[in-house]
């Protein structure tokens, strides 16, 4: 089941010092607080790609990103394909000096994790019962949890653009 997160910031800067931060991929660890790192960057705009590792919920993952859209100083849409599917689409919309950046990410929760956080759940919660990732209640309760981990993480990730480019 694909998870949706919307967020938004106003960073006082230039919309071209916003988009050229976030259109380099090799910044991405200084700004996703879940990113452990970017490795053989290839190209530039629509079709450059990279491979990256993150932790989701203390997971590591791995894949191999692609830029699909690169529209100068408008949207950037990068997607991932590996251990996760994942989806950033950032749209900037210039006002003065300040800019609007609009991320909007799509992602899966992978196994792995499901797995983790049930297992967690499982030993610190019910004392050994026998909850099984396969009933409703734990997938809910999984996806949840995930969910507002991440939507917490996309606002600090946003902060961390924001903290890096205001002068």
């Amino acid at each position: 089941m694909i998870q949706t997160v919307h967020k938004s910031i106003e960073i006082s800067a230039p919309v071209e010092k916003v988009f050229s931060y976030l259109e380099d991929p090799g910044n991405n660890p200084e700004w996703i607080e879940s990113m452990i790192n970017v490795k053989n960057i290839a190209g530039s705009g629509i079709g450059s790609h990279y491979t990256c590792s993150w932790k989701m919920a203390g997971v590591q993952l791995c894949g191999e990103t692609t830029r699909t859209e690169d529209i100068p100083n408008r949207r950037i849409v990068d997607k991932t394909r590996g251990e996760a599917r994942n989806t950033w689409a950032y749209t900037f919309e210039q006002h003065g000096d300040t800019t609007t950046l609009d991320l909007d990410l799509e992602y899966d929760i992978p196994i792995p994790v499901k797995w983790k956080l049930a297992s967690k759940y499982i030993h610190d919660y019910t004392a050994g019962s026998a909850f099984m990732l396969n009933n409703f209640t734990m997938k809910d309760f999984v996806d949840k949890v995930v969910v507002k981990h991440t939507e917490r993480e996309v606002e600090i990730d946003l902060q961390n653009i924001k903290d890096r480019l205001e002068i």
